[in-house]
């Protein structure tokens, strides 16, 4: 195992430098607390464990932003424990009309794209199997998306919009929330919020005493 950090260093926890064969639960909130994370970082990170989901959507209107909900879970299932409100983020941006800048010449601004690519979704569904995306089984509600994803969806609204693009876009948002949260960190074992003192060990199979150990450790690395 790496060296512990020097004596006036704070430490996350014995947890983590004893680092065992899967990240510890909590590491995030724990190395929140230390002065290995710099103060805007330690912000941006403890409003994101503020859990607050969203009831009434600012953006989509309550029939879309239920069906937003049921896309995000086949897109990217969670356990119920705590999951992240995937779609009440994805409402959160599209009102407060921030994105990332820049979008495929193909597809059109981000708050058309996301109405019609849901009501895509949810055409393709009834023509498809009769009856809402919300109301299919697991393995149906993925044919759809699959569908879409392909660009054999059936349905008018994919005239407007390329599905595979859509998909596309949607899933990167998606997958991007919710590896923004700290508790989808915890699990992958990420720490690249400990950035007040910077990167030393950036070899191959290296790590800092602050980072885990991978769950299933490769033949050869670092321990």
């Amino acid at each position: 195992m790496a060296n512990a950090p020097e004596s006036d260093e704070q430490t996350p926890s014995a947890t983590v430098l004893a680092a065992g064969p899967s990240w510890p639960e909590g590491t995030v909130a724990a190395l929140l607390r230390t002065n290995l994370v710099t103060e805007p970082t330690r912000a941006a990170l403890r409003q994101r464990l503020e859990r607050c989901d969203t009831v009434e959507p600012s953006f989509f209107d309550a029939q879309r932003f239920a069906l937003l909900r049921a896309v995000c879970a086949r897109l990217l299932p969670q356990t119920e424990a705590n999951p992240v409100d995937i779609a009440g983020k994805i409402d959160a941006r599209l009102s407060a009309g921030s994105g990332d800048g820049w979008r495929y010449a193909s597809m059109p601004p981000d708050p058309i794209a996301l109405w019609r690519g849901l009501d895509g979704i949810g055409e393709s569904a009834e023509m498809m199997f009769g009856f809402p995306f919300g109301e299919l089984g697991d393995d149906e509600k993925d044919t759809v998306l699959c569908a879409v994803q392909d660009e054999t969806a059936p349905g008018s609204t994919w005239g407007q919009i390329p599905g595979g693009r859509f998909f596309e876009d949607l899933l990167a948002e998606v997958v991007g929330h919710f590896y923004a949260h700290p508790s989808a960190q915890d699990e992958i074992g990420y720490v690249g919020m400990a950035d007040a003192k910077g990167w030393e060990a950036i070899g191959l199979d290296r790590r800092a005493a602050h980072e885990p150990l991978p769950a299933i450790p490769r033949a050869g690395a670092e321990t």
